[in-house]
């Protein structure tokens, strides 16, 4: 089984490169975030002529999430975060597929810090790390995907000195993302490749994408039972210079049939 994640950044306006991408990639599940259109734009035709059935979350302008599954419609189990009753940001979409629960999140930017944005990315952190507690003690194969805002480690950021002040790198946001890994996830793409620098996202400005000076800022956690079947995690970064691409490239990851062995004494 083939999942991926995309920040497509605008799905009407990227529409062409998305489909483009689907038919190329061929992925089972993908995970899309900054829909940046309103649940009525949602462009559901388009993407069942090309044999995904969807669900989605929108939002005017800014924001919104979405779950597509080829051949099949995706069952919705949630949309939103537990405790945000007077959270209107369109940030996290949940389905059952195949027997696996799929969280799509857009974890919020955070700029500027200090701020109201900033508190509000780790409120929400907060609120995310209760919920995936919550997930694991089902003891069902979990995958919580997209585009969580934060660079990791030092290894996730072209030139890391450059973002000390940077809300997708403030010690607060790592921290948070350790504390959620630690809980019992599974850093995909990292758990594969341990000591690469690999990219998800290039600025426009700068010629960033030219210099491969990126950011890992897409990611996979899996459940323990999931980790087990993971056996390739990789960036289709050519994507992401096709014209009027997104500033993200799609990211994605296989699970075997069998565990491989990998999910263990690492």
């Amino acid at each position: 089984m083939k999942i991926a994640t995309y920040n497509v950044n605008g799905i009407n306006g990227r529409l062409d490169v998305l489909l483009r991408w689907l038919d190329e990639a061929r992925p089972d599940i993908v995970c899309l975030q900054e829909l940046k259109a309103p649940s009525n734009k949602f462009p559901r035709k388009e993407l069942e002529r090309a044999g995904y059935g969807a669900i989605w979350q929108g939002q005017k302008s800014w924001n919104g999430v979405a779950i597509l599954a080829r051949s099949q419609e995706p069952l919705e189990t949630r949309r939103g975060l537990p405790g945000g009753q007077d959270d209107d940001q369109s940030r996290y979409i949940e389905a059952i597929i195949d027997g696996m629960i799929v969280g799509c999140l857009y974890l919020p930017n955070g700029n500027p810090v200090p701020g109201p944005k900033f508190q509000y990315k780790l409120g929400w952190f907060r609120r995310l790390h209760s919920y995936a507690e919550e997930l694991l003690e089902l003891e069902v194969p979990v995958a919580l995907v997209g585009d969580f805002n934060v660079m990791p480690t030092d290894l996730d950021v072209y030139k890391p000195e450059r973002w000390i002040d940077d809300a997708l790198f403030r010690p607060e946001v790592k921290a948070a993302y350790a504390n959620l890994v630690g809980q019992g996830w599974k850093d995909a793409i990292r758990h594969l490749h341990p000591t690469e620098r690999v990219y998800t996202f290039w600025a426009y400005f700068r010629n960033a994408y030219a210099r491969d000076a990126g950011l890992r800022i897409d990611h996979f956690l899996l459940s323990p039972d999931l980790t087990e079947k993971l056996s390739k995690a990789e960036v289709d970064k050519h994507v992401r210079g096709w014209e009027h691409s997104s500033d993200h490239a799609p990211v994605w990851i296989e699970l075997s049939e069998k565990s491989t062995n990998r999910g263990r004494n690492k």
